[in-house]
C-alpha cells in the first residue's frame, strides 16, 4: 500500500487524510540465515550477519520479525507456520532466506540444515518450495508478499544428481507478490569470502532511501548489485503488485532524509522531526546512520581454510580442520582428508554404521561413495562404487558415478567402460553423456567429446559442465570463437566451473 504524505509542516502531518494504509502490526517478516550445512566443506560465511542486518533494518520499518539462524528442517517447518498463523486479510507477509537453494522440476526449493539430499526426489521431501510458500500467504490472506532469496550460491548437493540445473528457476507466484534472487536464474555466484553478501550490502542501501515504492527499491538493488560486481552478477525480479508498496511505512512520511547521510547507508530514524525519540517498540533505532553491520557478532562458524568454499575440492569438513593440506599427492591418490577426518564426519559415521549392520546396504554403500566423492576421497568413493555395483551391475546411477570418479583419478579406459555400460543401459542418459564427455575431453578424443557434451545439452541446455566441456573441446579442435563463447556462457551461470574442471585435471 502507497500513502504519500505531504511535507509541508509537521504539524501538519497528522491532519492529512490518507487512504486505507497498513498498520505495523500487519507488516510480518520471517528472514531465516543458514550457514552450518554439514555436507559443505565449511559454514557460510555471509547468511547470518546478512539475516540479523535484514531483521534490524526490517524492524526499524515497521514489520513484526522473526528471525531463525542454521534451521532444521522441523525448525523451518515451525517457522513458517508460525508466519502463516500471523497473516490477516491485508497483511504485508516478506520472507527473506539466505543459505542454500536448489532448483527441481521447475520450483526453487529453499535448504534447511539439516537436508539429506542424494537424488532429485529427495529435494522435494526435505526443501521448502518458494511456490508454495507464497501461495500458503495468498491463501492467508496476505495482500503483499515479497520474497528475497539470497540463495544462488553453487552447494554441496547438486553434483550428487548430475542432470541438476544450476541455481534457482522462475517462481509462478499469485498476484500481489514481488520476488527478487540475488543471482540471475540458473545462476550462481561465488561467496566473496567477507561477512556481508553484495546482494545484502546494495538491499539494505536502496531500503533505506525514502519515497521510492518496493519495485523501485528492488531495480535500484539490481543495478547497484549489477554495478559493483561488473556485471557479473545480475539479481533477478518479478513483480505481480496489484498496488503500491514501500518499506518505509509512508513512503517517507515516517523516516525523511532531512540532512545528508554520511555513510552510504542512509539515516535510519524512526519520525519526524529526526532528533525525537525513538518510539518504544523494540529494538530502538535511536543510533543515527547506524549501518547494523557493526553491533551484529559474527556467526559461529568454523574458520574456513580458503575463499572457495562451493568448490567440491579436497578441503576437510566443519569438524576441527587439523589438516587442510592434500595428505597424498600422487596421481591416483585421494588428495582429500585423511582417513580421521572423513571417520568423523557425522554423514559418514552415520553410514557406515549402517553398513555395518548391513554389508550388503547397497543404499548405504552408493551414499558414501558419493560423500567420499564429493570430499575429494576418490579411492574410497571407488571402492563403495566397486561394492554397490557387485551387489547390482545394472545400477546406471552407480556406474555413471564410478565413470565420473576413474575419470577424475585417471584410469580413463575404466571410466569409459563404465560410461558406456551407462548408456548402453539407458540410452540418452544426460549424466553418463555428461560424464564420457569428461573422459573423451581428458582423453585428447575432442571430436568424441564434442558429440556427446552437444548431446547431453540437447537434453538440458543449461547442464552448465557439458557447456563449459564443449567450450575446451571445441578449442582444442581449432573452434576457438565458437569455444570461448560457450566458456563464457557456461561461467556466466556458474562461476566456479572454471575451478571445478581444474580440479578434474583438466584446464
Amino acid at each position: 500500500m502507497k500513502i504519500r504524505f505531504l511535507f509541508l509542516l509537521p504539524l501538519l502531518i497528522s491532519l492529512i487524510p490518507t487512504a486505507p494504509t497498513l498498520a505495523a502490526g500487519d507488516r510480518f517478516a520471517l528472514v531465516i540465515g543458514n550457514a552450518k550445512y554439514p555436507d559443505a566443506d565449511a559454514p557460510l560465511k555471509e547468511p547470518i550477519n546478512d539475516a540479523r542486518d535484514v531483521a534490524d533494518e526490517l524492524k526499524r520499518d515497521g514489520f513484526s520479525v522473526e528471525i531463525g539462524e542454521n534451521l532444521t528442517g522441523d525448525g523451518m517447518r515451525r517457522a513458517f507456520e508460525k508466519l502463516y498463523g500471523k497473516i490477516k486479510p491485508g497483511s504485508v507477509a516478506l520472507v527473506f532466506f539466505s543459505g542454500f537453494g536448489i532448483q527441481s522440476a521447475r520450483q526453487s526449493y529453499l535448504l534447511p540444515v539439516d537436508a539429506q539430499i542424494w537424488t532429485e526426489s529427495d529435494v522435494r521431501r526435505d526443501g521448502f518450495s518458494l511456490e508454495s510458500v507464497l501461495g500458503e500467504l495468498n491463501t492467508r490472506g496476505a495482500g503483499v508478499k515479497i520474497a528475497l532469496i539470497d540463495a544462488s550460491r553453487r552447494n554441496p548437493f547438486e553434483r550428487r544428481f548430475r542432470s541438476f540445473s544450476a541455481g534457482l528457476t522462475p517462481v509462478i507466484a499469485p498476484n500481489g507478490t514481488l520476488v527478487m534472487y540475488s543471482a540471475a536464474l540458473a545462476s550462481v555466484v561465488s561467496d566473496a569470502g567477507g561477512e556481508h553478501s553484495l546482494f545484502v550490502q546494495e538491499l539494505l542501501k536502496e531500503i533505506r532511501v525514502p519515497d521510492l515504492m518496493a519495485e523501485e527499491t528492488l531495480n535500484r538493488t539490481k543495478m547497484g548489485v549489477t554495478r559493483a560486481s561488473r556485471g557479473e552478477q545480475v539479481p533477478w525480479i518479478s513483480s505481480s503488485l496489484a498496488e503500491d508498496f514501500s518499506f518505509i511505512p509512508g513512503a517517507g512520511g515516517s523516516r525523511p532524509s532531512t540532512t545528508p547521510p554520511p555513510a552510504p547507508p542512509a539515516v535510519v530514524a524512526n519520525n519526524p522531526p529526526p532528533a525525537s525519540p525513538a518510539p518504544p517498540t523494540p529494538p530502538p533505532p535511536t543510533k543515527p546512520a547506524d549501518t547494523v553491520a557493526a553491533p551484529a557478532p559474527p556467526p559461529p562458524s568454523a574458520p574456513a581454510p580458503s575463499p572457495k568454499p562451493q568448490v567440491e575440492a579436497a578441503l576437510p569438513p566443519p569438524p576441527p580442520p587439523a589438516k587442510p593440506a592434500d595428505p597424498a599427492p600422487a596421481p591416483n591418490a585421494d588428495g582429500g582428508p585423511s582417513p580421521a577426518v572423513l571417520a568423523d564426519d557425522p554423514t559418514i559415521k552415520s553410514l557406515t554404521a549402517k553398513i555395518a549392520a548391513n554389508p550388503d546396504d547397497v543404499n548405504a554403500l552408493y551414499r558414501r561413495g558419493q560423500v567420499y566423492a564429493s570430499k575429494g576421497a576418490y579411492n574410497l568413493a571407488i571402492k563403495d562404487f566397486d561394492d554397490t555395483l557387485r551387489i547390482n551391475a545394472k545400477d546406471v546411477e552407480a556406474l555413471n558415478n564410478r565413470c565420473w570418479t576413474r575419470t577424475v583419478v585417471g584410469d580413463l579406459q575404466g571410466a569409459l567402460k563404465d560410461c558406456n555400460e551407462a548408456l548402453r543401459l539407458r540410452p540418452n542418459f544426460v549424466d553418463a553423456l555428461d560424464s564420457r564427455g569428461l573422459v573423451n575431453l581428458k582423453s585428447g578424443a575432442v571430436k568424441n567429446a564434442i558429440a556427446d557434451f552437444d548431446a547431453a545439452l540437447k537434453i538440458n541446455p543449461r547442464l552448465t559442465s557439458s557447456l563449459y566441456g564443449r567450450g575446451l573441446a571445441k578449442q582444442r579442435n581449432g573452434s576457438a570463437q565458437e569455444g570461448a563463447l560457450d566458456i563464457a556462457n557456461a561461467k556466466a551461470m556458474d562461476p566456479n566451473i572454471v575451478q571445478e574442471f581444474a580440479s578434474y585435471g583438466v584446464r
